[in-house]
């Protein structure tokens, strides 16, 4: 169920960031300032791209990296920005169910702790009321010990037509 909605989530941003890569492309073109602050930024990518690959394939790392032209440079960025716009939101998504979750967790946790509240609550009355009876039934013993097997019909019969008091 939840791979799904994870799919779609992830689909529905990467459509959701295409027009803002593409406005980040028009941008640039109208503000010199912002073109040569994302064109600095995509040729810092693409410096630090470039020397992760060659440290993983084992080639020399202090050789002189070719820049990258203006447009490609604005295109890298623009791409590179949109892939940043969808991890943020989608770590953002993350944090606030990993939060939703917790306090979901602690909500049942706290209903939990009642529960056992209320069962230990009624365990103890009961309890009592146990401790109660045994009270009862033994001053009903040892009156009909007093009063042998006749009384005990006797107090049979009076504590059937209620006429027993309680002690």
């Amino acid at each position: 169920m939840i791979l799904p909605v994870v799919k779609l989530g992830t689909l529905f941003l990467k459509t959701a960031c295409k027009p803002i890569a593409n406005r980040l492309k028009k941008e640039a073109g109208r503000h010199p300032k912002f073109r040569q602050f994302i064109i600095n930024i995509a040729q810092a990518n693409h410096r630090f791209t470039i020397n992760m690959q060659r440290r993983i394939y084992g080639h020399a790392i202090d050789v002189a990296i070719r820049p990258l032209n203006e447009e490609k440079a604005v295109q890298a960025a623009a791409d590179l920005l949109g892939e940043l716009f969808v991890f943020t939101v989608a770590g953002t998504a993350i944090v606030f169910e990993v939060q939703r979750s917790a306090r979901s967790e602690a909500r049942k946790e706290e209903e939990r702790k009642q529960e056992i509240q209320a069962m230990k609550q009624r365990d103890e009355d009961l309890a009592r009321e146990v401790e109660l009876i045994k009270h009862k039934v033994a001053e009903l013993q040892q009156l009909a010990r007093g009063r042998g097997l006749v009384g005990t019909f006797n107090l049979w019969h009076a504590h059937r037509d209620g006429q027993v008091k309680n002690t």
